[in-house]
């Protein structure tokens, strides 16, 4: 039977991280998705983005729900930790990691019907509680492991593969962030790998939840005629309301940034995004003008990409509940549980 490993040997000619790492170091298993899926493109874009972040394998928690979506996690980073949870709840799974191991980089993969039917209310918690992991969601509009029934995401009037219509109002996951104060939301497209790594960068940098929903078309069964999730409709709808670059912290940062309509936004760790041909009145820091903006193209049947909204003001799940600056895996067991008589003592303040 023939092998499907990845070879192991890797070319001389490969540049190097900070760590002294190739970006095959932070590949992982051969994908047996679809020939073509836009996940694995996904798979690429994450790949490419945590090598030039230079992030330590080890310390990647990779964390997913179930769909095709949640093989994804298999597909980069070998080296770090994986959990692949029950249907809609790997949101709760993430927060409980972050809430133990504040050091880690999380990164959720989910699918919109994951995420946005049996997960929806999940994901919801996850944003208002802000818990700093990059959340992506595999949008294709299609349930792909059960066949292409429409998923919630699916616009009204989109055809599936066996030419019926959807009837149904989708839940966008990008005003569902925007409504409920997610501080990080972007979106891009699987096939626009020169958008997605620099925002895949900005959202792991972030500090809280970051919200990255990617259309990801499905080459089975939401790739044809009459679909707004395929390649075609995408391609033509698309409109970059930003276009972003991030510059890591060094000794000196140097960035080439145009004056007309350029905005540029310090992140909490010195890095910089450098938003590039914003549109006029254009502020990826004001919430309600990009609900108006977001809600004035959809109108005209765009589809609008880039990071969209930042906010780094906001504190995280830890900054709020006041938790200690390490991770609580690193705190002896004596001071994480100080025994009955403490209790005894804390209890007596509620008589």
């Amino acid at each position: 039977m023939p092998s499907i490993s990845k070879p192991v040997a890797i070319h001389p000619s490969l540049r190097r991280n900070e760590l002294g790492l190739t970006v095959r170091d932070y590949e992982g298993a051969m994908s047996t998705l679809c020939a073509g899926c836009g996940h694995d493109s996904i798979t690429a874009a994450l790949t490419r983005a945590i090598w030039e972040l230079d992030l330590p394998p080890h310390q990647v928690a990779k964390i997913s729900g179930i769909g095709c979506s949640s093989k994804t996690t298999a597909y980069f980073v070998s080296g770090g930790h994986g959990f692949n949870g029950a249907h809609g709840r790997m949101p709760p799974i993430a927060t409980g990691a972050n809430a133990a191991n504040r050091e880690l980089t999380y990164i959720g993969i989910s699918g919109d019907g994951d995420s946005l039917s049996i997960g929806l209310g999940h994901l919801c918690h996850a944003i208002r509680r802000n818990v700093r992991m990059l959340y992506i969601i595999e949008n294709n509009g299609v349930y792909g492991l059960t066949k292409g029934q429409f998923s919630a995401s699916a616009d009204v009037g989109s055809r599936s593969k066996r030419k019926e219509s959807n009837r149904f109002s989708p839940i966008d996951p990008v005003a569902l962030g925007l409504s409920l104060g997610a501080t990080f939301i972007a979106r891009s497209f699987s096939g626009d790998k020169d958008q997605l790594v620099p925002i895949l960068k900005a959202a792991m940098r972030h500090r809280g939840f970051a919200l990255v929903d990617v259309l990801s078309p499905c080459v089975t069964f939401n790739d044809h005629e009459g679909s707004t999730k395929s390649y075609m409709h995408v391609r033509k709808q698309a409109r970059a309301a930003t276009e972003a670059d991030f510059v890591e912290p060094s000794a000196e940062i140097l960035a080439n940034i145009g004056e007309n309509g350029a905005v540029s936004v310090k992140m909490h760790d010195g890095s910089i995004v450098a938003f590039r041909a914003v549109p006029p009145d254009y502020d990826p820091t004001d919430r309600e003008r990009v609900f108006a903006y977001l809600h004035e193209r959809q109108a005209k049947g765009e589809i609008v990409t880039g990071l969209l909204y930042i906010d780094e003001t906001d504190p995280d799940l830890h900054e709020m509940n006041q938790t200690p600056d390490v991770a609580l895996t690193s705190i002896p067991y004596e001071k994480l549980c100080p025994g009955a008589a403490a209790l005894a003592e804390l209890q007596e303040d509620y008589r």
